[in-house]
């Protein structure tokens, strides 16, 4: 249709240009008209007007040429945008992976036992492509096919049987995707979760433990560890917690781009309102010394001179005094305190010092004595073994593992046997009022970033709300992120 209309418009403006250059070349009156009479044109005038009408010639070609073709440009434009874009054109994260729209996708978890070849093979693909895909994740090193665990997904993308895409995510916030290229070759790259630091909190009552309580609401291991090494030195977690006490976390959450939480991270503050005690810690990392540490309100380390417990998870079997013992039968003073723990229970170093002695000791068995500072020893008893490395002369730090609860010399059971000495003399590890730790109040510039520190986590705690939810917890642990 235009093409008709643009050859019709092309003749007429020839004929016109024809016209044009016979009236030009004949300014006879009488060959253009009968009528009125016109004035003569130069030759410069006719050959301009030439070349405009010729010049007219050309453009409406042109024009066309050019709408003459628009169906089939327009046509190629639509089929194109329509088209469905190849995988991962538009990758911004593992999560965001552009398939076609006629492409069939399927997925599944590396079982225990599974190869990364059967899993693939099993949700479709060929044994060709799967080794294929999977030898150029393998062969760039990008992943370690030995440190694999179950769990890992795997999410496939098909045309037909042939396998053109292949997503592993082997954590949250990290994948890798193995695209087919059109020559057949694969390609593989590493994908990095694009992650946003946030916090969360948790606050409620206790009903059986700190530890149920939490996970509950949502916090990993990690953070009940950290929340109760924060208190190891205050209080016994076996004994002091009741019912009814209450608690607060304020941990680090890392969110992906849906705003969706893919890890956590440190514990910031650790608050416990309780029969037994009533304390808060701010995680802080003085710019001084870089040793990163809990301190209360006022800048007072939680970390004392002596574990209180030096073992996790342990029932309190015996108590420091005098006492009938179970084996001899005499009446005769138990100079230290009995852990009962299952057997292999991780035994650690109740403050810095040497090691004076790692052997067996008479009754207590296999035994380690630490000298510290300011006439303090600590003795361990009835040990299963020592870790590695522990010998007379070594220098162990706070919380070092030392060796592995056992029931060795004279013992009735698997347990620890502690002691603490002050001078030579036994004292009651339990009731002993322990040396503080740093005072960030000593420092004056440390204690300004440290309430600087403080504010931030203070406002963290309101705008995650600081009323404690008393509601009841549900039974059932949900599931970490």
């Amino acid at each position: 249709m235009f093409f008709g209309v643009f050859d019709t418009a092309i003749r007429a403006e020839c004929a016109l240009v024809i016209e044009w250059s016979i009236t030009l070349q004949n300014p006879n009156p009488a060959i253009v008209s009968n009528s009125t009479p016109r004035k003569r044109f130069t030759r410069g005038m006719r050959s301009l007007f030439l070349l405009g009408g010729l010049g007219s010639v050309a453009a409406l070609v042109s024009v066309a040429l050019v709408v003459s073709s628009v169906p089939a440009t327009q046509s190629d434009t639509m089929i194109a945008a329509e088209a469905p874009l190849p995988l991962a054109v538009t990758l911004v994260s593992a999560d965001n992976i552009v398939e076609s729209h006629s492409a069939a996708h399927a997925t599944s978890a590396l079982k225990s036992r599974e190869t990364l070849a059967d899993l693939v093979m099993r949700i479709g693909a060929t044994p060709e492509d799967a080794y294929g895909a999977l030898s150029t994740v393998l062969n760039d090193e990008m992943l370690d096919a030995r440190r694999l665990r179950p769990g890992l997904t795997a999410e496939a993308w098909f045309d037909g049987e042939t396998l053109t895409g292949l997503s592993l995510r082997e954590a949250n916030d990290k994948s890798y995707l193995v695209t087919r290229l059109q020559s057949g070759d694969w390609h593989a790259s590493a994908l990095n979760a694009r992650l946003t630091p946030s916090y969360t909190r948790i606050a409620t009552t206790i009903e059986t433990s700190i530890y149920d309580a939490a996970r509950q609401l949502g916090a990993g291991d990690q953070q009940v560890v950290d929340f109760a090494s924060a208190f190891a030195y205050d209080i016994d977690f076996q004994r002091e917690i009741h019912p009814g006490d209450a608690f607060e976390i304020v941990y680090e959450t890392m969110v992906d781009e849906r705003g969706n939480p893919v890890k956590t991270g440190n514990v910031v503050y650790a608050e416990l309102d309780g029969k037994a005690l009533s304390r808060g810690f701010y995680h802080f990392t003085p710019s001084d010394d870089g040793v990163s540490d809990y301190f209360d309100t006022s800048g007072e380390s939680a970390t004392k001179f002596l574990m209180k417990t030096p073992i996790n998870g342990a029932r309190l079997s015996s108590s420091f005094g005098r006492r009938r013992h179970p084996i001899s039968g005499y009446s005769r003073l138990h100079k230290g305190t009995d852990f009962a723990a299952p057997r292999g229970t991780p035994i650690y170093a109740a403050g810095h010092g040497t090691i004076e002695r790692a052997n067996r000791y008479g009754g207590y068995g296999k035994f380690i004595r630490i000298r510290h500072a300011n006439g303090y020893k600590t003795a361990y008893a009835h040990m299963r073994g020592f870790k590695r490395g522990m010998r007379k002369g070594k220098r162990v730090r706070q919380g070092d593992v030392i060796g592995y609860v056992g029931s060795t010399g004279a013992s009735t059971g698997p347990h620890l046997h502690y002691e603490v000495y002050i001078k030579g003399k036994p004292v009651n590890a339990m009731k002993l009022k322990l040396p503080t730790g740093r005072k960030l109040a000593n420092t004056s510039k440390v204690m300004e970033e440290f309430s600087a520190r403080k504010a931030k986590i203070d406002t963290i705690r309101y705008e995650n709300g600081l009323k404690i939810n008393t509601a009841s917890l549900e039974t059932k642990t949900p599931k970490l992120p």
